[in-house]
């Protein structure tokens, strides 16, 4: 049977809805260290300073990087979900005030369910993740610097301050590259980008998890978590007949299991949380006579919660109501990475999903509050058809965890997460050198 331990074994223990969309018009044919900043006004329209931060300096960030992006936010600790960043703005060179994207980000849950139907864990909100907070050695952050964090309601009482949020910057390589063509000659246009990073490690039984908030210059935001640790040594029992063997023979096997995790995203585009969503669907059609496929590409607009599959040729996208300098509404589209999608419980059966704002729907599953009679303990009990006018994104991205050989120890590094990508929010590249800039939907 898995073994789990926890910070409190060490210690002490401690004591809507239904997916619509409408359809809207063919849109394209594919053959054709933390200030909390002010919303940007229109390009058209004069922009209004940025109020001071609403957070003390302790819990800023601030952070120029390649190209002269400047990124802020602040942050706080949950004694559930660990880290949690507020105010997240973005200014790319030219822009006059910062961009404000997120009003907050964190982790919903860590869903960890194991393949025999044993044990199931929600590590959030049933095994003490947050309270998990490791310390971090100075080598662990070179560059950078690691924060007191004050973990509340500690298990630990006299070690609730811990070093234990790292912020520094990371080669991330190429930000961009255009050179000319063999024999010609032309200038080679490229730029080795860093980025901000921000990580905490959380300890849960045997498993050590690092969540990663990375910030590029060219507005993109990388979201992951990494499981380490070790396999845990109560899971060698050979007799469930499931995973692989690990060690001398065919004695020894680690109980598979899936670690589904889930974010949980407030936006705020532009200020305000009357921002949008539209889902994207391209179709391919097949032409006879060996001629290319024809793709087709429709726009949805998402009006009420949705509960989504991502698919081969799907993508969405959260709109501001600000738009660019080219007049194109500004957005941030939702990039899902690799995932082992988890189909056993009804809050894993789905990639994304949008709810209308709720400050009681916090975590996926297992949600700690009491939200009515009605409401239910997981995401897709809240799912019901609810017109979405101030949405919240939520993203489940699933590992399933096969041990083997190599996992034994410490265990390598297993990721899975996601991106949030600008679309529109600039009208070139923010990265753009100078000699390019008139390349502005023309060549030259």
């Amino acid at each position: 049977m898995p073994e789990r331990r926890t910070i409190g074994d060490l210690i002490r223990r401690p004591h809507r809805r239904a997916a619509a969309l409408t359809a809207a018009p063919l849109l394209l044919a594919a053959t054709a260290l933390a200030i909390a900043p002010s919303a940007q006004a229109a390009p058209e329209a004069p922009t209004a300073p940025a109020p001071g931060p609403n957070c003390s300096a302790a819990y800023r960030i601030t952070q120029t990087l390649d190209g002269g992006t400047v990124w802020r936010m602040c942050w706080h600790y949950e004694g559930n979900a660990g880290l949690v960043l507020d105010d997240i703005s973005y200014q790319p060179k030219g822009e006059r005030a910062p961009i404000k994207v997120l009003t907050t980000a964190k982790l919903a849950q860590i869903h960890v369910p194991y393949d025999d139907g044993r044990n199931e864990y929600d590590d959030l909100t049933g095994q003490g993740f947050a309270q998990g907070l490791m310390k971090l050695d100075p080598a662990e952050c070179p560059g950078g610097t690691i924060k007191t964090v004050k973990v509340p309601g500690a298990w630990d009482s006299a070690h609730s301050s811990v070093s234990g949020l790292c912020a520094t910057t990371r080669a991330r390589g190429h930000a961009y590259r255009m050179g000319p063509y063999p024999g010609e000659s032309a200038k080679t246009y490229q730029l080795q980008g860093k980025d901000l990073l921000l990580y905490t490690v959380n300890k849960v039984g045997w498993y050590e998890y690092i969540t990663e908030w990375r910030f590029s210059g060219d507005g993109t935001m990388t979201m992951q978590v990494g499981a380490t640790g070790t396999v845990s040594p109560g899971d060698y029992d050979a007799g469930d007949g499931r995973g692989m063997p690990i060690g001398k023979g065919a004695k020894d096997y680690a109980t598979s299991h899936s670690h589904n995790v889930f974010w949980r995203l407030n936006f705020g585009l532009d200020g305000s949380s009357a921002n949008k969503v539209e889902q994207f669907d391209s179709a391919t059609t097949t032409r006879p006579g060996g001629l290319t496929p024809t793709i087709r590409t429709t726009r949805t607009p998402v009006t009420k919660e949705l509960a989504g599959d991502a698919g081969a040729m799907r993508w969405w996208r959260v709109v501001s109501p600000v738009k660019n300098k080219d007049g194109h509404p500004r957005s941030y589209e939702i990039v899902p990475g690799h995932t082992n999608k988890y189909t056993g419980r009804g809050y894993t059966k789905h990639d994304v999903y949008f709810t209308e704002y709720n400050k009681c729907e916090q975590f996926a599953s297992n949600n700690l509050a009491n939200c009515g009679a009605r409401a239910g303990k997981s995401i897709d009990t809240w799912v019901n058809g609810q017109p979405l006018k101030h949405p919240i994104a939520w993203v489940n991205i699933g590992f399933h965890h096969i041990a083997k050989d190599e996992d034994q120890e410490p265990m390598p590094v297993h990721w899975q997460g996601f991106q949030l990508a600008p679309r529109d929010v600039t009208a070139m590249n923010p990265l753009t050198p100078p000699a390019l800039s008139g390349h502005n939907g023309h060549y030259g």
